[in-house]
């Protein structure tokens, strides 16, 4: 075994030397007066003072070895005094005693001696976690403040004891008691970022610093106080603070109280600058807003074009009527009956062109009327009714294709029968502008995959190029010379928005073919979402 073992080696080596040295010539000393000497008493007890010398440099083990070399010892001298005679019992009395000194004196010891090296280790933990604590409040980029808030507590304290029960309404009649509150704190300690963030005022550690640092009128420290007055633990508060140079920063104050009353001189407060965070904060908002503005501006824009784009085919549709009124009122005798027939459809017509701002109001508004269920092969009748002008026109014929038993859909008619007619109104612009000996468009009304029920509207015309594909239904994007690209892109929003789907394709025989997929009644579907 090393030395290590029995010395705790806290000592240096000299004086553990001179103390080992000196106990070993007391025991020898004591060895040879309690056997070679006629000296009557409990000799054996003085070894207590040898291992009392080795106290402060004998580890337990070390302890337990010495008791041991001693109970040896005084027993070895025993029965040497003894040998003609080893039972006397005042003898065996006296080393009783001795011995019991001894067995008593290396528990202590030991006790001791653990209770030494626990301390040393509290001791040990508590400067390293002292000296972590301190680097750490030193290194960190946050501003922290050591403060004395004991005579505060006692201010608070004496007042509770004299009755009072709201500090803030104390404060009102009594004013002075902040200022009286503010002189008495105490700045203990500063780390380096708020010296940075506060210039010297931050380390000024005469009482009552703290009234240069917040600006007059300031209530965040009135707040603090009821916090304390409260038995809070912590308080923290966004709050305007005034450096050295006269410069106002916004930072977020957070001050933590201890549980011991005793700790209250050193407060541990923190704060950290959002100035930055607030001004970005602000510009962000102000940038929101001005989105916003421009995006009910460009949703306008949006609004008035689809606007003027829906109500051109009504309008159009009267003056064409309004004109075959004239012809047949000019007529002689007038055809009564044919007027007739044109006056109903300028009247449909207006009803229609209504409708369409009617509708377009309450999307302003944002009070869209319900969708109902819509009987699809009637709302295509009447829709190819109402296109009977422009199939005449442009010499195009149409054809209704209907299954016997078509199911209802949910949607706003108004609006789904204005989107069959951008659609059929395109397949005959497109088919006006060919070179198509027999022009044609199909309106066909089936039943769809799962509870959807298609409508297509197909034509026998050139046809979608193929790179304006991926783009037809993207707003603005025309290939007319003088279309605003705004129809389908209204009609797509249209269709999606209760649910369904519009999709265009080529047909394989030529021609362009236009599919609207919606949901039956009672379908599950997702919300509409006007805007």
């Amino acid at each position: 075994m090393t030395s290590t073992h029995f010395f705790n080696g806290r000592t240096d080596n000299g004086y553990g030397t001179v103390l080992a040295a000196v106990a070993l010539v007391l025991a020898g000393t004591i060895f040879y007066i309690d056997t070679f000497t006629k000296i009557e008493g409990a000799i054996a007890v003085l070894y207590v003072i040898a291992l009392l010398l080795l106290g402060d440099i004998l580890t337990a083990r070390g302890h337990v070895t010495g008791c041991v070399v001693a109970v040896v010892l005084a027993a070895a001298s025993y029965v040497y005094a003894h040998s003609d005679a080893l039972i006397d019992l005042q003898s065996l009395l006296r080393l009783s005693v001795a011995l019991a000194a001894l067995v008593i004196t290396t528990s202590l010891l030991m006790r001791n001696e653990a209770s030494r090296s626990e301390l040393i280790a509290t001791n040990a933990a508590l400067r390293e976690s002292e000296s972590r604590y301190r680097a750490i409040f030193d290194r960190t980029k946050v501003a922290l403040w050591e403060r004395d808030y004991s005579s505060v507590r006692e201010i608070l304290l004496s007042l509770k004891a004299q009755g009072v029960d709201d500090i803030r309404e104390y404060a009102r009649q009594q004013p002075e008691i902040v200022d009286r509150c503010v002189a008495a704190v105490r700045t203990v300690a500063a780390n380096e970022a708020a010296v940075e963030l506060l210039g010297r005022n931050a380390i000024d550690q005469t009482p009552g610093s703290l009234r240069r640092i917040l600006p007059p009128g300031d209530e965040t420290f009135l707040d603090l106080l009821e916090a304390m007055f409260q038995g809070r633990r912590s308080f923290s508060d966004s709050v305007t603070v005034v450096g050295d140079d006269g410069e106002k920063k916004l930072v977020l104050l957070t001050v933590s109280f201890p549980e011991d009353a005793t700790a209250f001189n050193r407060v541990v407060t923190g704060m950290v600058d959002i100035t930055q965070r607030e001004l970005a904060q602000k510009a962000l908002q102000d940038a929101r807003a001005e989105l916003a503005a421009s995006s009910r501006t460009a949703a306008i824009g949006a609004l008035s074009t689809s606007l003027a784009h829906e109500l051109n085919q009504p309008l159009g549709a009267i003056i064409v009527s309004a004109q075959t009124l004239v012809r047949w009122l000019d007529r002689d005798p007038p055809d009564l009956a044919a007027a007739k027939r044109a006056t109903d459809r300028i009247v449909r017509d207006g009803e229609r062109a209504s409708e369409i701002i009617k509708q377009t109001r309450s999307r302003i508004e944002q009070t869209q009327s319900e969708p109902t269920s819509v009987d699809l092969v009637h709302l295509v009748e009447e829709t190819c009714a109402i296109m009977e002008a422009e199939f005449d026109g442009h010499r195009v014929k149409h054809k209704i294709i209907s299954s016997k038993s078509v199911p209802q859909v949910i949607a706003m008619r108004i609006e789904l029968q204005q989107v069959l007619i951008n659609l059929v109104t395109n397949a005959i612009q497109a088919l006006a502008n060919s070179q198509q000996a027999n022009p044609q468009v199909n309106i066909e009304v089936r039943p769809g995959d799962g509870d959807q029920v298609v409508i297509s509207v197909a034509d026998n015309g050139p046809g979608i190029a193929e790179d304006a594909v991926d783009k037809l239904f993207a707003p603005f994007f025309t290939t007319k010379e003088t279309g605003m690209g705004i129809g389908l892109s209204v009609c797509k929003s249209f269709v999606e928005a209760i649910g369904g789907r519009l999709t265009a394709r080529n047909n394989a025989s030529g021609g362009a073919v236009f599919e609207l997929s919606l949901p039956l009644v009672g379908a599950k579907k997702h919300e509409p979402q006007y805007a």
